[in-house]
């Protein structure tokens, strides 16, 4: 498990696409799972917190801000923003064409299959509420009302140490 990677820097690693990760987490919760816009955001959150705090590296280049409804990527919102709301499902025709989930790394297929095990059953409605009561969220969104828009983004370092911490205290 992690060596306490408090007070390190983050290391390089894995850096797999990050609509590649989406398209992978798409092709895993569709027929499971009720899947959205804002759980899928949720979603690639959780993954890259986890990685970052048992590996101490990226699994995807992308910042994710603090906004009101939780962490978001700006360009994975950007991706469907056109096409869908939030709220609106996501499901396997929205992958990108081409996508072969077999062409990600193993590593980085086992990290996102841990953590849908642990958050794919959540709703939308209960990850968001999670986030907005872990300190990363919070610290990112120091200074705005609940509903002010924020466009901070969450420190990664807050995000590996916050989780890492998680870890030890099981």
């Amino acid at each position: 498990m992690a060596n306490n990677p408090a007070g390190k820097p983050i290391e390089d690693g894995h850096h797999a696409d990050i609509n590649d990760v989406a398209d992978y987490i798409i092709s895993k919760m569709d027929e499971a799972s009720w899947l959205n816009v804002l759980k899928l955001q949720k979603l690639l959150y959780y993954v890259q917190a986890w990685t970052l705090a048992i590996e101490n590296v990226r699994c995807f280049d992308g910042e994710f801000q603090a906004w009101v409804h939780g962490p978001v990527n700006r360009e994975i919102y950007d991706r469907f923003k056109d096409e869908k709301s939030m709220y609106s499902r996501v499901r396997a025709r929205d992958m990108r064409k081409g996508f072969d989930p077999e062409e990600m790394d193993l590593d980085v297929r086992t990290n996102i299959n841990s953590v849908l095990e642990v958050y794919g059953d959540f709703s939308d409605d209960q990850l968001e509420e999670m986030t907005h009561r872990e300190q990363p969220w919070i610290d990112a969104r120091e200074g705005c009302s609940p509903r002010e828009r924020c466009t901070n983004d969450i420190d990664e370092i807050t995000m590996r140490n916050y989780y890492a911490a998680r870890l030890s205290d099981n």
